[in-house]
């Protein structure tokens, strides 16, 4: 079987953008039967751009509750934290040997996060963030990550580097090291924020989160934006450009959709309804992680042993590959 890593830094809950963009997928991946899936919450990663780790251990439960309650079974994919298995910064180091500054520098997707979080200097750990991120793929030698689009240059990253690797240090027989991973892109890579702008995104504060009970989908729906045309009740709208018919596209039944659209672009549907009929549509949908989450909250040594026991599993494997690592280098 073919093995997949991903995963995700621990900003503690997570929202409907990271549901859509990966979560969902990974359920699907992991229920296939055609992959062995592997899940990291990188503790790590979440210092590249935030010195302060005061709540990374809470955010990384936080974050471990929501996979669990949306779907990923840790018996069948190991859940674990990355400065758990130190192999991780070992083969960092081996593979920052083989790449260039130059090179990380014209990473697309470095360039929107400086830009995102306004930041004034970059750490040499942030520069160099795609080349922990091939450390922890091909560490559990992953030969299929499945990403959204703007993550696709980070894994052409990790193709380059594994095969640079392989070059340089084949096996003993000849046979390469590690694989060349592909990334698979999910079929909804990104989810509108509440604001109209690209993407949800917790520093934007344009969120939905998967915990959020109805009370708040409903307070949060109300701000989206909408056709800003559509100045009043029955004026006809555009549903292409409106933040909340993207929502229903994606969380109300298909039925419905098509008589939401007619009746916007016809007047009859106003904004206030249109709003309200989609905070009922996503709270629907949030509603079995809501209850799932809850009896999770309520047991927090089973999410930490479930942790526990992940990260035993992962490490065999790290360890496995590292000696393979060894033995090509001619180390130890």
């Amino acid at each position: 079987m073919k093995r997949i890593l991903s995963g995700m830094r621990p900003t503690g809950k997570l929202h409907l953008g990271h549901y859509v963009g990966a979560l969902e997928n990974w359920v699907v991946l992991q229920e296939s039967g055609e992959y062995e899936t592997y899940f990291l919450i990188a503790d790590y990663h979440s210092l590249t751009t935030n010195l302060d780790s005061s709540h990374t251990y809470q955010n990384s439960v936080e974050m471990a509750i929501d996979w669990l309650a949306a779907g990923i079974n840790p018996e069948k994919s190991p859940i674990f934290r990355q400065s758990q298995i130190k192999a991780h910064t070992e083969l960092f180091l081996i593979f920052s040997l083989l790449i260039t500054t130059s090179r990380l520098e014209r990473n697309p997707s470095l360039k929107e996060q400086v830009r995102d979080l306004e930041l004034d200097t970059i750490s040499y750990a942030h520069l160099g963030y795609p080349v922990l991120q091939a450390a922890d793929i091909l560490l559990y030698k992953g030969s299929v990550v499945p990403v959204g689009e703007d993550q696709l240059p980070h894994i052409e990253i990790t193709r380059e580097i594994a095969r640079r690797f392989n070059q340089a240090y084949p096996k003993p027989n000849g046979e390469a090291v590690f694989p060349e991973p592909e990334g698979k892109i999910t079929q909804f890579a990104r989810l509108v924020g509440l604001d109209g702008k690209a993407k949800m995104s917790k520093s934007l504060g344009n969120t939905i989160l998967l915990s959020d009970p109805l009370s708040e989908v409903v307070k949060k729906v109300r701000t989206a934006v909408t056709d800003t045309a559509k100045v009043r009740k029955h004026d006809p709208g555009n549903p292409d450009v409106c933040t909340v018919f993207t929502y229903h596209k994606r969380f109300t039944r298909a039925e419905e959709v098509k008589q939401i659209d007619a009746d916007c672009r016809s007047g009859a549907l106003g904004c206030v309804d249109c709003k309200t009929r989609c905070a009922a549509s996503i709270s629907e949908f949030l509603a079995p992680i809501l209850e799932r989450r809850a009896q999770l909250e309520q047991k927090p040594d089973d999410v930490k042993a479930i942790l526990l026991e992940g990260e035993a599993r992962a490490r065999k494997v790290a360890e496995q590959t590292m000696s393979e690592v060894h033995e090509a280098m001619r180390l130890g």
